[in-house]
Parts: C-alpha cells; structure tokens; sequence
C-alpha cells in the first residue's frame, strides 16, 4: 500500500487528479470507478480544469460509480446520478451513455445489483477512487461481522445517516437503504485510490494502515488489494 501524506485538501486533490490524468494519458477508452461525497469534490474540479485546458479527453472514457441511494429518482438533487452530473459529467466531453450509476429507481433492486455487477465485470476499471466513512465503510459497505462481495442493497449505519445527514434538509430525509458495489467489483479493479481529508476521519485511516483485516472497518480489506494508494491530508493522517 502506498501512502502519500500532502498538507491539505487542495495538494491532495490535485495529487488525486494527476493520477486520474496519467490513467487517461496512457489509455484514452479507459474505464474510471467513480465516488461521490463531499471528498472527491475537489479532485473533479481539478479534472474539468484539465479538460477545460485541454489537458485531458473524455470522449472515449467509460465510467461506474460506487452506489446511489435506494429509492431515488435520478433528477433528485440528492441521487449520486445528479452530483455525478452537476460535479464532472455536465463539464467535459463524457458520452452519457458510458456513465452508469446504478439505478435508485429499480423495481427489482437485486436484478439491477446483479446486471451491475456483470456489466462492470466485462468493463474492467482501470482505476478506483474511494472514500472512506467515519465508521471505515466504503461505498456503502457498511460495518459487520459478515461482509457482501457483490453489489447489493444495503441498508445505511445509524453514523452513516448522521454523515450524510447534511446534504439534506433533516436527518429524516435521509434514504435509509443503498444500492452499493460490493467488495468482490472494488477489489477486481487494476488499480485503486483512496482519498482521506479531515481530521474525523483519522481513526478510520489508522484502521486502514494498522495492516490488519477487520470487517467492523471495511476499508481494511483493501490490504489484500495489490496497488492501492492511499492520498491523504496531515488532519487526517495526524488526527
């Protein structure tokens, strides 16, 4: 596992994307593991501004996101589908239709979770970006004693509703299931980046760095991954 420790949000976001670019350089028809929340945000703003400059071309670029909220309807400004759209795909070359998240509106949501998970076994991703909850989940694998390898519905930790509970106008509002990824489609992808910001997060990091398997703390698996590169500030790498 490699760690890179930057100074503060903006260095790690920018470190972020230049590995996102590199992919992009080397394999333009690439296919990216996209995440949401508010970690990546500064990552996809330093993306559009590549592309803006011409640095970089999303035309033949493929993309799946993580997870999406469980029921949702994808015009909803809280589905991942619409931060996907008003945070990077409304702003570079992207085809729509080689963007997927998966589908909140889904009448059979483990028909969609099994199609998912095909479809993003034939794609093969490139590279993964990751966020990690305070609680060490990653997409929506939340913490167990038992944990789900492929994509499934989820429902959301009790912390994990608090987290993602300002985003929106009350905590009630808050969906309390997910359609996520599971661990099997993460851990097949080529290569994975981590991004950790804050000082809240600083336990879930240590977790992740203590080598040590624990599925109360999913991102732990990813120990077992063989180029994961973990990009975090001095908040959370300190505490």
């Amino acid at each position: 596992m490699n760690i890179k420790v930057c100074r503060n949000y903006d260095e790690m976001s920018e470190k972020a994307a230049r590995m996102i670019c590199a992919v992009m350089t080397l394999k333009p028809d690439c296919t990216l593991g996209l995440a949401t929340g508010s970690t990546p945000v500064g990552m996809y703003k330093r993306l559009i501004a590549m592309y803006e400059s011409g640095e970089l071309d999303f035309s033949r670029v493929r993309s799946y996101n993580l997870d999406e909220y469980y029921p949702i309807k994808p015009t909803d400004p809280q589905s991942y589908r619409y931060f996907m759209n008003v945070n990077l795909f409304d702003h570079v070359n992207i085809d729509r239709a080689n963007t997927h998240v998966p589908n909140g509106e889904a009448a059979d949501p483990d028909a969609e979770c099994r199609a998912y998970d095909e479809e993003v076994s034939r794609a093969g991703i490139d590279i993964q970006v990751l966020g990690i909850g305070r609680n060490g989940h990653i997409g929506f694998n939340e913490p167990s004693d038992r944990l789900t390898a492929a994509t499934h519905l989820t429902a959301l930790s009790e912390s994990t509703i608090e987290a993602n509970s300002r985003f929106f106008a009350s905590p009630e509002e808050v969906p309390h299931h997910a359609l996520t990824m599971g661990l099997a489609p993460i851990m097949k992808s080529k290569r994975i980046i981590i991004l950790v910001s804050g000082k809240d997060k600083h336990d879930a990091l240590s977790a992740l760095l203590s080598g040590v398997i624990d599925t109360s703390v999913p991102a732990t698996v990813l120990n077992m991954h063989p180029d994961v590169t973990v990009i975090c500030d001095e908040a959370a790498y300190n505490g």
